[in-house]
């Protein structure tokens, strides 16, 4: 795994966690597989260590680059613990869980469950899009689930990405990464949403005047299905904004590939407008179900019933 930032050696233990190997990392974090050795059982341990302003330094600790780093390096560990807090509050099965944070080594520690799995970036990117009905269904009306619980407690998610979706066997979903949520008050401007990601962030989320809410993350949701077809990220919304062409709708885009009901709920989901989007989670979820498994088999059973892309027997092959 190529990674700027040293990882701690495999043998480490930190808490009663001994460290097996690195097995992923984010802008503000590593990750781990550890065993607890009282119960040796798997977990993942993620270490916050910010890659832009972070540092390793003596015994193996974590600092800030230098003192301008500082006011940067503390909010960013507030927003670690922030993230377990926010996890702490929610169980559901596409949700990762969270059991335990701790402070060594003068950073912040948590430790989650671990399962198996690639993530949806990685696949996506593996298999160059047009990934199939069958597998856009398997994946996001659980995804929406947990959204609409996420929503009920809430909080907003503020950063779903392909990268932040663990695909596990099965190809049964885990939203990941909630460094960016926060408790929001219905009505409440966007102040504290300056984290963007071109493509999947709508433009409330630039703008820290404007309103967030549900809406918010179901554009993120549309967007990262829309990636599911075209392989690659959607342009971001100033683009889109600025050059209405910048992205065709994915009704004329993939007409006779897919069914009309699946690209109209994406791009309802990914209109830039929040008001004209699916206010909740429920209501993009609630289109993806309204169609049995009549439409999975017409669209995506076997060989005839469509083009390659649309074939479910492919895109669980990894799985």
């Amino acid at each position: 795994m190529s990674e700027s930032r040293p990882a701690l050696p495999s043998g480490t233990v930190l808490n009663g966690y001994r460290l097996s190997r690195q097995i992923g990392s984010g802008g503000f974090s590593l990750i781990y597989l550890a065993e607890d050795e009282d119960t040796f059982d798997q977990v993942a341990i993620k270490e916050y260590f910010p890659k832009r302003f972070g540092t390793r330094g003596p015994g193996q600790a974590v600092r800030p680059m230098g003192p301008e780093y500082r006011t940067h390096f503390d909010r960013g560990r507030r927003l670690f613990f922030q993230e377990v807090k926010t996890l702490a509050t929610l169980r559901h099965p596409s949700i990762v869980a969270v059991y335990n944070c701790f402070l060594t080594n003068d950073t912040a520690y948590s430790v989650l469950n671990y399962e198996p799995g690639t993530s949806l970036a990685r696949f996506i990117q593996n298999r160059g899009g047009n990934l199939s009905l069958r597998f856009m269904m398997t994946v996001f009306p659980p995804l929406l689930d947990a959204l609409e619980l996420i929503h009920g407690h809430r909080h907003l998610h503020l950063d779903i990405k392909p990268s932040n979706v663990r695909l596990r066997p099965g190809g049964r979903p885990l939203l990941l990464d909630f460094g960016s949520a926060y408790k929001l008050s219905w009505g409440e401007a966007g102040e504290k949403a300056k984290l963007v990601t071109p493509g999947f962030s709508p433009p409330e989320q630039y703008q820290s005047g404007d309103e967030i809410g549900p809406w918010t993350d179901v554009h993120a949701v549309g967007a990262t299905m829309r990636t599911c077809l075209d392989g690659r990220p959607p342009p971001s919304a100033i683009d889109r904004i600025n050059d209405p062409a910048a992205l065709a709708p994915a009704v004329r885009a993939y007409d006779g590939r897919y069914p009309r009901w699946l690209l109209e709920a994406i791009d309802w989901a990914m209109t830039l407008a929040p008001l004209d989007r699916p206010q909740t989670a429920s209501e993009l979820r609630d289109v993806l179900l309204a169609h049995g498994p009549e439409v999975l088999a017409e669209w995506g059973d076997s060989e005839a019933s469509g083009p390659p892309s649309l074939r479910e027997r492919s895109d669980f092959s990894d799985f």
